[in-house]
């Protein structure tokens, strides 16, 4: 993800929101106009939010699985009866389309409080286990909830990632804090409203609002710490929890390629980039940011990625359109300068290319680029913006080593009608999760984790690991007989010291002969 940093509370130009005094003004990016405000938190104020959310945990936790399932679905009828408020919160921060809001960030959060309320209290079930070698005792490994849970989320996703990453770590049991970016609060404060209107404990699912200071004294106060946004300052918040022996997750940057091999169904693979690339306005971290295609059908594709894009419709979000504003003019002015360092090391800009000219608001040109290399930043560096980077590679073996050839390791995807040779390539690329004939779609299967591997970040979302990495985990073993002693308990030892010498030998020498006799 892109475009968190830790500031000061002082304005941040062109970043979406202005502060004056003690407040923030949200900048709706698609128009220009004014969104919406949220409070600065100071830092005694962080710390009482997190004192009532901790408060709230008690009784929380203390609820069984199937209790607080019961609620959280509780809470998922009231924001489907809040659905167009949320929808045009998202929109007015964001600039994104409507049916983006409800395909994307709704679907996502109401789906997983249904998986979560389901299969949570299975994944937090006490597990036991058989001993190898030590019968008498019956170990098992339970799941506590950590306590208060601090998460520190991007303007790209702001419904879907602070709410519905909330859902997991509140379904272990857990209370939540979340600090959203300061140019897309609003919706993370409504989510939580909305939850105390469900009857969820009061300060349960909190928000503290401002620049990045407030995530900075956030982390301070909380048990644990969920991020999501740069590697910049992912690295930063790490150091921090490291200091404080600190459990946190890591959601960072991505770079992630599209491999098109020679034998991939043209039609299928081209409508993929198009969405996989553009979707979000390209303000995706699981987004397809570089096309690898094999030379022989290299030319045929780029056509009808082109004819594709020019039939996008890009407009306001309450319009009949498929590709809305971007969000952040900082992020925009990276998408320009990138756009350009590309024209000017020889790359065709084949559509797009440029801000849409005459209109109020945040807007980039849904754009395809041919000819790229290694040596521009748009092949090197996230980019986060509505393009589309196309590269011609001789074969499979040449696109796998360029899809490599990167610090980053998010997700990745490989188009061929062999699927079993796909596989084959998906397995050799470095990335956290790998699709076939698909992009990103991975984010809304709940039941199997994903997660970056280099500089895209530690930790999972989704699976058993998606929900117990809110926890504790605690061994318990149990002595299944109840004898008076045990054979390594006082006195005696020195007596016992040949019949462990010997014992030794017949558990562990290899050949029955040799356990017998050597």
């Amino acid at each position: 993800m892109a475009s968190l940093s830790i500031e000061k509370t002082h304005d941040r130009s062109g970043d979406g929101s202005t502060s004056d005094g003690g407040k923030i003004t949200i900048t709706n990016p698609s128009n220009g106009r004014r969104a919406g405000e949220v409070d600065v938190y100071a830092r005694d104020q962080v710390e009482g939010v997190v004192e009532r959310c901790r408060d709230a945990q008690v009784y929380w936790g203390a609820l069984s699985p199937n209790q607080r399932g019961q609620l959280l679905r509780r809470y998922r009828d009231f924001l489907l009866d809040a659905r167009d408020e949320i929808a045009e919160t998202v929109a007015s921060e964001t600039g994104k389309p409507l049916a983006e809001v409800f395909a994307a960030e709704m679907m996502y959060v109401c789906d997983g409080i249904g998986y979560w309320s389901k299969k949570g209290g299975r994944y937090l079930a006490d597990r036991r286990f058989s001993p190898h070698l030590l019968k008498t005792k019956v170990p098992m490994t339970t799941y506590k909830p950590r306590g208060v849970i601090g998460m520190i989320t991007p303007w790209n996703f702001p419904f879907l990632l602070s709410i519905g990453e909330a859902i997991p770590a509140l379904m272990a049991g857990n209370g939540v804090v979340i600090k959203p970016s300061s140019t897309t609060p609003l919706s993370a404060v409504l989510g939580a409203r909305i939850a105390e209107e469900a009857g969820l404990p009061k300060g349960l699912l909190a928000t503290v609002t401002g620049r990045g200071n407030v995530g900075w004294d956030l982390i301070d106060f909380v048990d644990m710490v969920s991020f999501t946004g740069s590697v910049e300052v992912g690295r930063k918040i790490q150091i921090k929890c490291a200091e404080q022996l600190k459990p946190s997750t890591m959601e960072l940057g991505g770079k992630d390629p599209m491999i098109v091999c020679r034998d991939a169904d043209l039609e299928r693979a081209a409508n993929g980039c198009v969405w996989g690339a553009l979707s979000n306005s390209g303000q995706v971290c699981l987004s397809v940011e570089r096309v690898y295609v094999d030379e022989s059908i290299h030319d045929e594709f780029v056509r009808r990625v082109v004819s594709k894009v020019g039939e996008l419709r890009q407009g306001l979000p309450n319009e009949d359109v498929d590709i809305g504003s971007m969000t952040s003019e900082s992020q925009l002015r990276i998408v320009e300068t990138q756009v350009e360092d590309a024209r000017s090391k020889g790359a065709k800009v084949l559509a797009g290319g440029r801000r849409v000219a005459g209109r109020e608001g945040l807007w980039y040109e849904a754009t395809v680029i041919s000819e790229v290399d290694d040596s521009m930043q748009l092949m090197r560096e996230e980019t986060f913006g509505p393009v589309i980077a196309i590269q011609k590679v001789k074969d499979e073996n040449e696109a796998i080593e360029r899809a490599n050839d990167s610090n980053f390791g998010l997700s990745a995807s490989v188009w061929s009608k062999d699927k079993v040779g796909a596989m084959n390539i998906a397995r050799r690329i470095e990335a956290g999760a790998v699709c076939v004939n698909d992009h990103m779609i991975h984010m809304m299967i709940p039941e199997v984790s994903m997660g970056g591997i280099k500089e895209s970040g530690m930790g999972h979302r989704h699976g058993a690991e998606g929900i117990r990495k809110f926890c504790q985990e605690q061994t318990l073993v149990i002595d299944r007989f109840g004898m008076k002693k045990e054979a390594l308990w006082y006195p005696g030892m020195k007596n016992r010291a040949r019949i462990f010498r010997r014992l030794l030998n017949v558990l562990f020498r290899s050949g029955l002969r040799n356990k017998l006799w050597g």
